[in-house]
């Protein structure tokens, strides 16, 4: 463990049971993240993240939102996302669109071909879901989940203006 510390003031170790919590987190991060990505892969050809991407444009009205909020959506930065958009389009799933009031703005559209990939990747995602996650958990354990989820997210989404967020990179 480095103990070396930029402050005078010596840092707040985790005990025992945090650094237990906390590696568990990571673990379990680290097998979800693979375990979806490779349902994903083997069945619609596609990793996590465009999923995620196909899903959100599949809800937004039109089946169309800016690049902007899209990658402020999936919590990627504006590269990333323009290198994922870019791999969507040459399957067809997505087609981009300029923005008729913004010159240097764009919409991600989802295509007819990328709703027919996403209707027919659904179903196995979602099992894989269930399969890891819910069906493991007592629904006492799921809400217990989701709220710690949601005060850690919340607690690491600053909104003031000039935020260090991935989207905004």
């Amino acid at each position: 463990m480095n103990r070396a510390s930029t402050s005078e003031e010596e840092p707040r170790w985790l005990t025992e049971e945090e650094q237990r919590v906390w590696r568990s987190y990571v673990h379990a991060a680290t097998l979800l993240e693979d375990h979806m990505d490779r349902q994903l892969q083997r069945d619609a050809g596609m990793p996590h993240v465009y999923y995620g991407l196909l899903v959100r444009l599949s809800e937004s009205p039109q089946r169309r939102l800016r690049m902007t909020e899209l990658a402020m959506h999936a919590k990627i930065t504006r590269s990333r996302l323009s290198h994922a958009i870019a791999r969507l389009e040459k399957n067809s799933w997505v087609r981009r669109e300029d923005c008729p009031d913004d010159k240097r703005g764009q919409f991600a559209v989802l295509t007819e071909q990328g709703t027919e990939v996403l209707r027919r990747a659904a179903p196995g995602h979602v099992t894989a879901v269930r399969n890891a996650v819910f069906d493991r958990l007592t629904p006492e354990q799921q809400k217990a989940l989701g709220e710690a989820m949601q005060i850690i997210a919340e607690g690491l989404q600053p909104n003031e203006a000039g935020a260090d967020l991935p989207w905004l990179r």
